[in-house]
């Protein structure tokens, strides 16, 4: 990759799982009413159809791995499990109270923190809970993040006899002198067990979540863990970026210094070695940082203009709502977001009140929701278009201008009413959104909150 385009477009800046994002939610504005109003207008509009997503965050850790920027309360202290669940399903029945039909759900993932630190038993115990209040719809998709050292057989089995068929697990990197920099040992022989496990079982989308840009990671070992997870041959690869964001995660990404961090242009490197390694394999890549085979349903959802980023990522399709349960989730009405309190005390104080736990959000305006789906457009298919009159907005001429630059460096090509973004250009793909995100322009952030774009 030509060194001046990193140089030029390495700047701090958002991933866009949201627009706006959480820095330019305009919280003064913001109400519960304002917000459950949102969402019983998108549940009244798709739940017959398209069903609702429901995201559970799972935020314990037996330890800290420093270059996690999840929410997630450290201890092995196990007695924790049924006091967070019988608060999660109180959160979920306000929720089923509020609205005004029997929510079908369509997609369910577990996230974390560690969702394989809770016991199989007791897993079953919330997911059962929560399918009682809830149909299924008809093509549904549940899913859950495990940690290779903690997940067992039983964990597999489990979750797949309640519906779920899509495992992703967290890799990062083999190389042992990097896995303790990110204080993160596992070998290889544990993603192995619980690859072949979850296959063997009947897993239908066996996922890698692997890191470029880690502290003391070199090129020799991006290519020695590619090379590993090509035998394992997973059926999709999240391959990302290391958002090293000390001033919000300080005290664990505080634990080794910027200078241990592979400089902009080696970081890139990295990927694009990577890339081609996956490339050989058969993997295709799918937005920003995914990669799958095309058996895989977020490979066949690219192909069918299905494919949808939200807090959870890429998914492999749409529901206008999505409902986030715990400390710190992150709940979507598409006309609104609403993110929960991050203080596990706070959350279970409000949960007794019978209060929904929510902190702050956002109600987007009407310029709000045309640039959300600009930018949508341009994370999931790399092109976008406002020849349709109701995709114009009042500050497309400035943003078309401030992109000419982009275009002189072969980033995009523009022609009446709808841009693209070129092969040469996917790796800038923010940069090019940041052209887009008027908030941004309009104010600047006073100190660094987003990780750098490359």
């Amino acid at each position: 990759m030509n060194r001046s385009l990193i140089d030029k477009y390495n700047v701090a800046g958002p991933r866009y799982t949201s627009y706006p994002t959480v820095p330019y939610w305009d919280e003064q504005t913001f109400n519960m009413q304002g917000w459950k109003d949102s969402l019983l207008k998108a549940f009244t509009e798709s739940n017959a159809e398209e069903g609702i997503s429901l995201y559970i965050h799972l935020p314990f850790c037996e330890s800290l791995c420093t270059f996690c920027g999840c929410h997630k309360r450290i201890t092995k202290q196990h007695s924790v499990e049924i006091p967070y669940i019988t608060a999660l399903v109180k959160e979920w029945n306000l929720y089923c109270d509020l609205l005004p039909s029997k929510p079908k759900i369509k997609e369910m993932h577990f996230g974390g923190g560690t969702p394989t630190f809770f016991s199989p038993v007791h897993l079953s115990l919330l997911i059962n809970s929560i399918l009682h209040r809830a149909t299924l719809s008809e093509n549904y998709e549940f899913s859950f993040e495990g940690h290779p050292n903690n997940t067992t057989e039983e964990h597999l089995k489990t979750f797949y006899d309640l519906g779920f068929r899509r495992v992703s697990f967290g890799v990062q990197d083999y190389n042992e002198t990097v896995q303790k920099a990110i204080h993160r040992l596992q070998p290889f022989e544990n993603v192995k067990r619980v690859t072949e496990q979850a296959k063997a079982i009947g897993y239908t989308s066996v996922g890698h979540d692997l890191i470029f840009g880690l502290p003391f990671q070199t090129e020799e070992h991006v290519k020695e863990t590619i090379a590993k997870t090509k035998l394992l041959k997973p059926d999709r690869i999240a391959f990302y970026s290391y958002a090293h964001v000390p001033w919000i995660k300080g005290n664990g990404q505080r634990g080794f210094d910027e200078s241990n961090l592979p400089s902009g242009e080696a970081k890139r490197q990295q990927y694009e070695i990577g890339k081609a390694q996956l490339s050989e394999a058969g993997y295709h890549e799918i937005g920003m940082d995914h990669f799958a085979l095309e058996s895989d349903s977020l490979y066949q959802s690219m192909m069918n203009d299905q494919l949808h980023r939200n807090f959870m990522g890429y998914t492999a399709s749409k529901t206008k709502a999505m409902i986030g349960l715990g400390v710190s989730s992150i709940s979507d009405s598409w006309y609104g977001f609403a993110q929960n309190v991050k203080n596990l005390e706070d959350y279970y104080h409000l949960i007794e009140e019978n209060i929904i736990p929510v902190v702050k959000g956002h109600i987007l305006s009407a310029e709000d929701l045309i640039v959300r789906k600009h930018i949508l457009n341009l994370m999931c298919h790399f092109e976008t278009s406002w020849i349709e009159k109701e995709l114009y907005f009042e500050e497309l001429p400035k943003i078309l201008e401030h992109l000419e630059e982009m275009e002189h460096d072969g980033l995009l090509v523009r022609s009446e009413g709808q841009l693209q973004v070129t092969e040469k250009g996917r790796p800038f793909v923010r940069n090019v959104c940041m052209a887009f995100d008027v908030l941004l322009k309009r104010k600047k952030p006073e100190t660094q909150v987003f990780s750098m774009t490359i």
